[in-house]
């Protein structure tokens, strides 16, 4: 055997013991090795490029109006035609992405880190602390998540950003009990007893030492999360509720398109097609997280 041959197996085994000591690199090495989290990641990540470079990737303006280009079908200088105001779909359907992709972030991040938060706390101080909080959470879970939202926003006004706050609330519940579980199901293991007998206080017990064997699920839900955000997102914006016009989101593009089908059928069809491949990318990440985090779950057939 060569030189060359022994060096990277010994670079192998070497990998292959850093990935079964770190649970971290086992899951990323499982994400990686499932077909769903290749595509998913994939998918994802091409749409997040697009998002991020939409103002380099598009040649025009998304609300610049051209006086010779009303309901142009796709080409070349308009890859997904114009609007009935003479607006080139391509460059709002991207910058409609980024409004999407920006206010699901936005509200799944706020809303799991105000969740995890109480739900860990309230999980590890027990009694009436985590009683009360408990009740409270099950009073939020008790309306429909559109419902919510649609009550938040009739309150602080149609705009994203009061979008991203509703879908914000709406999952603090939802990463509340999530997180309380895991506290629970933690915070009586040997470990935990071991780093009080020697001086942790609760915040390093609760962040340090619990809150990284309680993430695993966690994580799987954020991504769950993020696809059920941009629903939302979607939704609200199609019903006039969300990011205001003339800034372009997916679903404002969608509701637009309504009056125009017959004449216009890509008005409709590039935003749907985004927001499929957006929902479809998040769905089979979200299978492959839960799966490389919990592989005693069977894949199914």
């Amino acid at each position: 055997m060569s030189a060359h041959a022994v060096t990277n197996l010994s670079r192998r085994e070497r990998w292959r013991t850093r990935v079964s000591e770190s649970l971290f690199l086992t899951i990323l090495d499982r994400l990686f090795r499932n077909s769903q989290g290749v595509v998913g990641l994939l998918g994802l990540g091409i749409l997040v490029v697009l998002t991020v470079g939409a103002g380099v990737i598009t040649w025009h303006e998304p609300n610049a109006q051209d006086a010779a280009s009303r309901f142009l079908s796709p080409s070349l200088e308009h890859p997904f035609g114009t609007d009935h105001l003479r607006r080139d779909l391509f460059a709002r359907t991207l910058f409609g992405l980024r409004t999407s992709l920006g206010v699901a972030l936005l509200a799944v991040t706020g809303g799991a880190t105000v969740g995890i938060c109480v739900g860990f706390v309230t999980g590890y101080a027990g009694r009436w602390a985590d009683a009360l909080a408990m009740r409270v959470i099950d009073a939020m879970l008790a309306f429909p998540n559109l419902l919510s939202a649609l009550a938040v926003i009739t309150i602080l006004g149609p705009s994203a950003r009061n979008v991203a706050i509703a879908i914000a609330i709406y999952n603090i519940p939802v990463f509340a009990r999530l997180s309380r579980a895991q506290m629970l199901s933690e915070k009586h293991r040997d470990y935990v007893q071991a780093s009080r007998s020697i001086g942790a206080g609760p915040v390093r017990l609760i962040f340090r030492h619990i809150a990284m064997n309680a993430m695993p699920p966690l994580l799987t839900q954020v991504a769950l999360s993020m696809a059920v955000a941009v629903i939302l997102e979607a939704s609200l914006s199609f019903l006039g509720l969300g990011q205001q016009p003339p800034a372009p989101s997916l679903g404002t593009l969608i509701s637009g398109s309504r009056s125009y089908l017959r004449e216009a059928w890509w008005l409709a069809v590039f935003p749907g097609a985004f927001l499929a491949l957006l929902l479809l990318s998040l769905n089979l990440l979200a299978d492959a997280v839960n799966e490389a985090m919990s592989p005693w779950v069977r894949r199914k057939a």
